[in-house]
């Protein structure tokens, strides 16, 4: 397989312009990960901000991470662990408020769950924590209140030219200390020196030891720039800048058009072959899922065939020590899901249907049986598959047929 890693923006990328995230969006994004490749969320948001729509696209159960405060931070959503981060030193919080200040700017950072301000009136900084669902706190001396090393710091006025003023000064007065950069027209960022996306994101790529031509980034800012350069393939979205569609490999259809699916199903799901498919990847991400609880692995994939093994232990047997009738179908249709998820167009989910079983032989405590699924029906609307499971002796234990139903993206 090509490709090993998904990058994508978050605000204009993976939300649509109601910022949420759709349903053929979601199928897409899960159908990468259940192949094999991981999913990365990199955004100007805090961490908190984006720990939901990570989790709304199950990526705590496929090892994902979020690159968040525009590289502040990395964290591995399933574990929760900070693999990287770099904070603005807090010596430095009362010369940004005084110069605020002096402008008549309003300033604030983010600890926690909270949003720091200077003035919580501002609109931009109530739709900021709106946005992140953060409350807010304005404390009667903003510097003093900055006890913690903060990841990043903004300065808020709708003044654009004020802004640009400041930033220019900034970025020769704070040039090797601090960072400074426009990520929307009306907030100025202060970050630590050499913080951006695509630098934090190299840091991810050494950790995980991916080739960056193993990457495939997507964004739609000025700030995801370096990151579409730096990958194997980068797209643009088509509700970017003229600016950013030029520095893109691809330009997909709008956030409000699904281009991140439009663009995976294209580039990703239609290129890959079952033979490609990272088993060992697969059972590492479903350990916590149905198929990790009951010691399921896969061993063998293709387009007309796969094969899984389950032991009889604690997990799969019923008090008096043979195999539970229930695990088995749960063996069956975890073999067939695979099966279908293979076959499957990009355009395409599959649904479970129906399951039924004969149950002929026992297997015993100690045993580890095999299920063997074969293709039988492949339709337009629905596949059906029929999986034997055998045990070490290759004695027939049972014989179930799964229905799974194909249903078109909407």
């Amino acid at each position: 397989m090509k490709y090993e890693l998904i990058v994508l923006d978050v605000d204009g990328t993976l939300l649509n312009n109601d910022r949420i995230i759709t349903a053929r969006m979601r199928a897409a994004l899960i159908k990468v990960q259940q192949m094999g490749i991981r999913l990365v969320l990199a955004s100007g948001r805090p961490t908190c901000g984006v720990l939901p729509l990570a989790q709304e696209l199950d990526m705590d159960k496929y090892d994902g991470f979020i690159l968040s405060y525009n590289g502040g931070q990395i964290m591995n959503v399933q574990t929760r662990e900070i693999l990287f981060e770099k904070r603005v030193d807090m010596k430095m919080i009362p010369y940004l408020e005084r110069k605020a200040n002096k402008d008549n700017f309003a300033i604030f950072t983010y600890y926690g769950d909270t949003i720091y301000a200077n003035d919580i009136s501002n609109e931009h900084i109530i739709q900021e924590a709106e946005l992140n669902s953060m409350r807010l706190k304005e404390p009667d001396n903003f510097s003093e209140a900055i006890t913690f090393f903060p990841y990043k710091c903004m300065i808020v006025s709708d003044d654009e030219d004020a802004l640009i003023g400041l930033e220019n000064h900034w970025k020769k007065r704070l040039a090797g200390e601090l960072d400074v950069f426009r990520s929307e027209k009306y907030f100025l960022e202060v970050v630590p020196s050499f913080i951006d996306k695509a630098n934090t994101l190299s840091v991810l790529l050494g950790k995980l030891g991916v080739d960056p031509q193993n990457m495939v980034v997507i964004g739609d800012g000025v700030c995801d720039v370096t990151m579409i350069q730096l990958a194997g393939l980068g797209i643009a979205m088509g509700n970017a800048q003229e600016s950013v569609k030029a520095c893109a490999d691809y330009v997909t259809l709008s956030n409000e058009e699904d281009g991140v699916a439009v663009a995976i199903e294209k580039v990703v799901i239609s290129e890959i072959r079952p033979a490609e498919i990272p088993l060992d990847k697969l059972n590492e991400s479903g350990k916590r899922a149905l198929m990790g609880n009951l010691g399921i692995q896969y061993t063998y994939a293709s387009e007309d065939r796969v094969e899984a093994t389950m032991p009889v232990d604690e997990r799969t047997q019923q008090p008096f020590g043979i195999l539970h009738g229930g695990a088995t179908l749960a063996l069956a249709e975890t073999v067939a899901g695979l099966g279908s998820l293979i076959l499957c167009k990009p355009d395409e989910v599959i649904l479970g249907m129906q399951v039924s079983g004969n149950h002929v032989s026992s297997a015993h405590e100690g045993d580890t049986v095999r299920a063997v699924g074969t293709i039988i029906h492949k339709g337009r609307s629905s596949h059906v598959w029929n999986v034997d499971v055998y045990t070490s002796t290759d004695k027939l234990v049972s014989s179930v047929r799964v229905v799974n139903s194909v249903v078109k993206k909407r």
